[in-house]
C-alpha cells in the first residue's frame, strides 16, 4: 500500500527543541540524555533529528545497538529501544556515561525495566533530566494532519482523529497518512469509522506482542476495564503480577493514559487479532463473571453467531438471557437460541423462550413452546407457560380460550385476568368468583394489584359506574407502569381503559393513559402495537383522518403482520377513514381484508367498535350479509352480560348509521330508541340519543336548524368533530330553507375545522343564481371557495367525494369547475387541470 509520507520538520515540543539547539551551539559538550516513551510517542523522531543536529555541528554519531565501539571522545552514541539490550550492553553504556567523556543519548520504552536498565536511566539523569515524551495537543494534530492533506483539515476532523488515536504522534500520522491516500482516490471522508489504511498498519505491532499482553488487550476490548481481579483469573496471575502485563500494555502505546485501550487500538485489535482468540477470551470471561453470579450479557452478546458450544457457554446464554428478557425481549429470545445450539436441552429452556417470544411479538414459537411446558407433567414451569399460551391467544383473538387457560393456571394474576376474559365474552357469572383477589399465598406484587384492579374495572364498566369503571382501569395502569415491561398481557388495563374512555367520550383521558403506557414499555412489543393503533383510533374519531392514516401507515412499516385482534383494528381503521374521506375505491378495495379480518376473530365485548365501524362500511357497499352474524353475536353477548349502556352505546350508534345508508327506517328507529333508553347513563349517552333524534329527523327532511346544530355542536364536544360536521352538512343540503341551509354549512365547516364566512357559505348553495362578478379576485385568482374544490379534485376526488368533503352537493361542485374553466379560458378538462396545478402551486408557493 502506498502512504503519503509527511517529511516536514518533526513537531517537537519546547524542551526537546531546546535541547536540540544546545547540541548546534555547544558541539562540544557531549549531550547525554534519557528519552522515556510508549511505542508510538516519537522516541525515534527525536534520535533523528538529535542526529541531524550534531551531524550540522561536526559531531559524528553512532547507533551501537550491534555492538559499542572503542571508546571515542567525539563520536556520540544514539541507542533507539535499549530496553531490548543486554544487560553487558546497558552496564556499558552506563560506565561511559559515568566517565563523562562521550554522549550518549538512549531512548526506551518504560517497560521493561530491567535493573541495568533503571541505573543506565539514573546516570543520565544526573546529567540531564529524563526527557519522557507526551501524546500531541489538539493543535498539534491539525497542524500534523494539514502537512498531510496539503490542506486545512475541518474541525470534525480533528476533533475524530484526536479522538481516535489520543494525540499518540504515530497513530496521528497513520490516520494522516490514510485519510490523505483516501482524498487522492476520492473516496468519501466519515467520521464514522477509523480509515482501514490505518487500522492495517497496527498488524506488525500486534503480532510482536507477549501471550499475555494479548490477551489483556482482548479482555479491555470485550468491555472487561480495570478489573484486576477478573484479569487475573483470565491470565492466571496475582494481581501484582497482573499489574506488570498491564505497565507491558501500556508501553506498546496502545492504551489511553487511563488505561483503556485508544479507540483506533480498539479497531485493531477487533479486526487484526485471530478471532478464534477474541472468541476464547470472551468465552473464559463470560464463564469466569458467570462462576461470580454477575452479569454476562454484555459479553453472551458479543459471542451471538461465533459458533461457540459447551456447558458453560450455553449457561452463559441462558443466564444472558434472563439479563435482557425485561429490556430486550428479542434480544433475550435470541439468547434462549444461542443456548439451545450450544447444548442446553430446550425443554430446560421452553417457559423463558417462550416468554421472551411473546414479550418479543413473536407468538408462533411462544404458543409451540408454552404448550411444550404445559404437556410436561413434571415440568415446575406448567402454570407460567399456560399463562404466557393465554395472553398469545388473547392477541390472538381467542378470548374465551385465554380464560380457560389463566383459570388452569392459578398462579399470580391469572384469576383476575381469567375474569377480564370470561367478562370480555359474556360469562358474568363464572367472572364473579374470581374477584376475590389472589390466593393467600401469593405476593401481593405490583401485577398482582394492577390485575384485580383491571378486573375490577371491567366488571365495574358492565354493571355500575361509568367513572367507577374508567378510575379504577387508570389506576390499574399506574400501578403497573413500573413494573409492566416484562410481563406478557392479554390486554393492558391501559388499553382497556382507553377503550371505556372511548365508549363514553372521554378521548382526552384515553390519549393520557396510552401516551404514559407507550412511555412505560407496558407489556413489550406485544403492548405496543395495541395501544398506538388505539392511539390511531382516536384520532380517527377526532376528525384528524390524515394524522391517523400517518400513524396507521407507521404501525404496519414497524410491525409488518398484525395479529388478528391488532389486524381487526387496523383494518376497521382503513375502513373508517376511506368512510369519512368518501373514498368509495378505497373502501371497496379495503373490505376484502375486512372480511377476512371478521372471520379471523370472534366477537368479543372488546371489539364492538370496530365491529360497529365495519357494520356502517357494510351498508355502504351493500354486503351487510357479511357482518350480521356477528352484528348478532354481539347482540347475544351484550344481552348476556345486561345490555351494559357503556358498551352498547356506541354500537346503537354504528348501527343507526348503517341502517340509514341501507335506508331501513325501522331498523334506524330501533337504535335511536335504545340510544333514548340509555341516555340516562352518562353525557356522552345523551349526547348521541339526541344525535341519532336529529339523524331521524334529517333523514325523513323534517330539519329543525337550530336542535339540529346543537346536537352537532354536542358530538364536537363529546369528540366527535366529524360526526357533529357531518350530521351539520346533511341536514344543510337536505333543507330547502335557503337561511337555514347557510347557517347549517357554516356550523359544519366550522365544526370541521374549515374556516368559516358568509362569503364561502354563500356559494355553496346548489341552485343558487350566479353573478358573473361574484366571489372573483382580480387578476384571474380564485376564490377561496374555488380554490378549495380545484385542491380537493387536482387531488383525485370525484365531485361525488368532493361533494361529501365539503358538505355540499355533487352539483355545485360541478357548477364551480365550470365557472373555473370559462375563467381561466380552458378549451378541455386536459388543460383545466394543468392551468389549476399550476396556480394552485405558484400561490402555494413562498413569496
Amino acid at each position: 500500500m502506498t502512504h503519503t509520507a509527511i517529511r516536514h520538520q518533526p513537531l517537537l515540543d519546547p524542551r526537546t527543541r531546546r535541547l536540540l539547539d544546545s547540541v548546534g551551539s555547544a558541539p562540544h559538550t557531549p549531550p547525554r540524555l534519557g528519552v522515556v516513551a510508549p511505542g508510538g510517542h516519537g522516541k525515534t523522531t527525536v534520535l533523528r533529528a538529535l542526529a541531524d543536529a550534531c551531524r550540522q555541528a561536526d559531531v559524528g554519531v553512532l547507533d551501537p545497538r550491534w555492538g559499542l565501539p572503542d571508546a571515542t571522545d567525539d563520536v556520540v552514541l544514539l541507542v533507539d529501544d535499549a530496553h531490548q539490550l543486554g544487560d553487558a550492553q546497558l552496564r556499558e553504556l552506563r560506565q561511559r556515561v559515568e566517565r563523562g567523556r562521550q554522549g550518549v543519548v538512549v531512548a526506551c520504552r518504560p517497560w521493561p525495566r530491567p535493573a541495568a536498565l533503571a541505573e543506565l536511566l539514573e546516570a543520565l539523569d544526573l546529567a540531564t533530566p529524563l526527557l519522557t515524551l507526551g501524546p500531541l495537543s489538539h493543535d498539534q494534530t491539525a497542524e500534523l494532519l494539514g502537512r498531510a492533506l496539503d490542506a486545512t483539515p475541518s474541525p470534525a476532523t480533528v476533533d475524530h482523529v484526536h479522538a481516535q488515536t489520543g494525540g499518540v504522534p504515530r497513530f496521528v500520522r497513520w490516520m494522516a497518512e490514510a485519510l490523505a491516500d483516501q482524498r487522492r482516490r476520492g473516496d468519501r471522508e466519515t467520521t464514522a469509522e477509523p480509515p482501514a489504511g490505518a487500522v492495517a498498519r497496527f498488524r506488525h505491532d500486534l503480532d510482536l506482542l507477549d501471550p499475555d499482553v494479548r490477551r489483556l488487550l482482548l479482555a479491555m476490548e470485550a468491555g472487561v476495564g480495570l478489573r484486576m481481579d477478573l484479569l487475573g483469573a483470565l491470565l492466571g496471575r496475582a494481581a501484582d503480577e497482573v499489574g506488570e502485563v498491564m505497565a507491558a500494555a501500556r508501553a506498546t502505546g496502545l492504551l489511553a493514559a487511563d488505561g483503556t485501550l485508544l479507540p483506533l487500538s480498539r479497531s485493531a485489535v477487533r479486526s487484526l487479532l485471530p478471532a478464534e482468540q477474541r472468541v476464547g477470551v470472551r468465552q473464559r470471561l463470560a464463564e469466569l463473571q458467570l462462576a461470580r453470579g454477575e452479569s454476562v450479557l454484555p459479553l453472551a452478546r458479543s459471542l451471538l453467531g461465533s459458533g461457540v458450544g459447551g456447558e458453560s457457554v450455553a449457561a452463559a446464554f441462558e443466564a444472558a438471557a434472563g439479563e435482557a428478557l425485561p429490556a430486550e425481549p428479542a434480544l433475550s429470545a435470541e439468547l434462549f437460541a444461542a443456548a439451545a445450539a450450544a447444548g442446553r436441552p430446550v425443554s430446560a429452556l421452553a417457559a423463558g423462550w417462550a416468554l421472551a417470544a411473546a414479550l418479543a411479538g413473536d407468538l408462533d414459537p411462544a404458543l409451540r413452546l408454552a404448550d411444550q411446558v404445559i404437556g410436561a407433567r413434571d415440568s415446575p414451569d406448567r402454570a407460567n407457560a399456560a399463562c404466557v399460551a393465554a395472553a398469545a391467544l388473547a392477541h390472538r383473538g381467542q378470548l374465551g380460550r385465554s380464560a380457560e387457560l389463566y383459570r388452569w393456571a392459578r398462579t399470580g394474576p391469572s384469576a383476575a385476568f381469567a375474569a377480564v376474559g370470561l367478562i370480555g365474552t359474556g360469562q358474568l357469572a363464572a367472572a364473579e368468583p374470581l374477584l376475590a383477589g389472589n390466593p393467600s399465598d401469593e405476593p401481593p406484587t405490583l401485577l398482582a394489584g394492577a390485575a384485580s384492579l383491571t378486573a375490577h374495572g371491567v366488571h365495574e364498566s358492565v354493571t355500575g359506574c361509568w367513572t367507577a369503571a374508567l378510575s379504577t382501569l387508570v389506576r390499574a395502569s399506574s400501578l403497573l407502569e413500573p413494573a409492566g415491561r416484562a410481563v406478557p398481557l392479554p390486554d393492558s388495563p391501559a388499553a382497556l381503559a382507553a377503550l371505556v374512555a372511548v365508549h363514553c367520550g372521554e378521548l382526552d383521558v384515553a390519549d393520557s393513559v396510552l401516551a404514559r403506557a407507550l412511555a412505560s414499555g407496558m407489556g413489550g412489543a406485544l403492548m405496543a402495537t395495541r395501544h398506538r393503533l388505539l392511539q390511531a383510533w382516536i384520532l380517527m374519531v377526532r376528525g384528524r383522518t390524515a394524522l391517523a392514516a400517518e400513524h396507521l401507515a407507521q404501525i404496519r412499516k414497524d410491525v409488518g403482520s398484525l395479529e388478528p385482534r391488532d389486524g381487526l383494528f387496523a383494518v376497521a381503521l382503513d375502513v373508517g377513514l376511506a368512510r369519512r374521506g368518501s373514498d368509495l375505491p378505497a373502501l371497496r378495495e379495503t373490505w376484502a381484508h375486512a372480511r377476512e379480518a371478521v372471520l379471523r376473530h370472534p366477537v368479543d365485548l372488546f371489539t364492538f367498535l370496530p365491529l360497529g365501524e365495519l357494520a356502517v362500511a357494510a351498508a355502504r357497499l351493500g354486503d351487510q350479509d357479511r357482518v350480521v352474524p356477528h352484528l348478532r353475536e354481539a347482540t347475544a353477548l351484550a344481552r348476556r352480560l345486561g345490555d351494559p349502556p357503556l358498551w352498547v352505546t356506541p354500537l346503537h350508534w354504528a348501527g343507526l348509521h348503517a341502517a340509514l345508508v341501507a335506508d331501513q327506517q325501522d331498523v334506524a328507529e330501533e337504535h335511536a330508541a335504545a340510544l333514548a333508553a340509555n341516555g340516562h347513563h352518562n353525557r356522552f349517552c345523551a349526547v348521541l340519543a339526541h344525535a341519532a333524534e336529529c339523524w331521524l329527523a334529517v333523514s325523513s327532511g323534517t330539519i329543525d336548524p337550530t336542535r339540529t346544530a346543537a346536537a352537532a355542536r354536542g358530538l364536537r364536544d363529546a369528540g366527535l368533530c366529524w360526526d357533529g360536521a357531518r350530521l351539520a352538512g346533511q341536514a344543510a343540503i337536505r333543507t330547502s330553507d335557503r337561511k337555514a341551509m347557510v347557517g347549517l354549512l357554516e356550523c359544519a365547516r366550522l365544526l370541521q375545522g374549515r374556516p368559516g364566512g358568509s362569503r364561502a357559505g354563500a356559494s355553496t348553495g346548489g341552485s343558487a343564481p350566479h353573478r358573473s362578478g361574484a366571489g372573483r379576485v382580480p387578476g384571474g385568482q380564485l376564490s377561496e371557495r374555488e380554490r378549495e374544490v380545484a385542491s380537493l379534485v387536482l387531488s383525485g376526488l370525484t365531485y361525488k367525494q368532493v361533494a361529501d368533503r365539503l358538505f355540499i352537493s355533487a352539483k355545485t361542485v360541478e357548477h364551480h369547475m365550470a365557472r373555473i374553466r370559462h375563467r381561466l379560458g380552458c378549451a378541455n378538462r386536459g388543460e383545466l387541470l394543468t392551468q389549476l396545478r399550476h396556480l394552485l402551486q405558484r400561490a402555494d408557493s413562498p413569496s
